[in-house]
């Protein structure tokens, strides 16, 4: 079975790195987009508390497109033949985990991941 030969990079280190930059630098970009020109030096406290609510804003959306990717993710591994253990392991979580995550995204009707045949029209 693939699952016994399925490795996953290492998560964390380097790549949680990675990631916390670019979500950062994407966060910082989309709320500079939203802000509104400042009036001026006056109001440093008011801005400031704008700045990290908009900030805040554009987090909460940055975390539930992630989650709406990790379900389509989490789809196209089990329609490629992936089962719970490999999508559990992906996820960061256990078997059962990612089953209560993913309740009924592998069934006896997930099409498994096998070669086709080409055909020619």
């Amino acid at each position: 079975m693939s699952a016994s030969h399925f490795s996953l990079p290492q998560a964390g280190g380097e790549m949680t790195d990675l990631v916390t930059e670019a979500v950062d630098e994407l966060a910082l970009r989309c709320a500079r987009y939203a802000l509104p020109e400042q009036a001026g030096p006056d109001d440093r406290t008011g801005s400031a508390r704008h700045e990290a609510l908009v900030q805040l804003l554009v987090l909460v959306q940055v975390e539930r497109v992630a989650q709406q990717l990790a379900d389509r993710a989490a789809r196209a591994a089990a329609a490629a033949g992936a089962g719970y253990p490999e999508i559990g392991r992906a996820s960061g979580m256990s078997r059962q985990g990612a089953r209560r995550r993913w309740p009924g995204l592998i069934t006896s009707a997930t099409p498994r991941h096998t070669p086709s045949a080409s055909r020619s029209s």
